[in-house]
């Protein structure tokens, strides 16, 4: 089975407490608990803001700050919050 990613910044969600949460309180396994908290996303932003927020995290990983970035901006236009 694949491992869901979340559908606005492409984060792996490897288990349930990284999913966010519907209106209800219940588990969506769409959007990240960083991206989406009680049914509305936590962030107002534009696609290129997401990829300057995500971009920093990939580096801390080790990734390179240009390689991160055009990673960023060939997945995000993939997903679902940015189709």
């Amino acid at each position: 089975m694949n491992q869901p990613v979340c559908q606005s910044c492409a984060m792996p969600m490897e288990n349930e407490k990284l999913f966010g949460t519907n209106q209800d309180g219940s588990k969506n396994e769409e959007y990240c608990v960083y991206c989406y908290k009680n049914g509305v996303f936590t962030a107002n932003v534009t696609m290129n803001e997401m990829v300057n927020i995500c971009v920093p995290h990939l580096v801390e990983e080790g990734m390179k700050e240009a390689e991160a970035r055009k990673m960023m901006e060939g997945v995000l236009p993939t997903l679902k919050r940015w189709a």
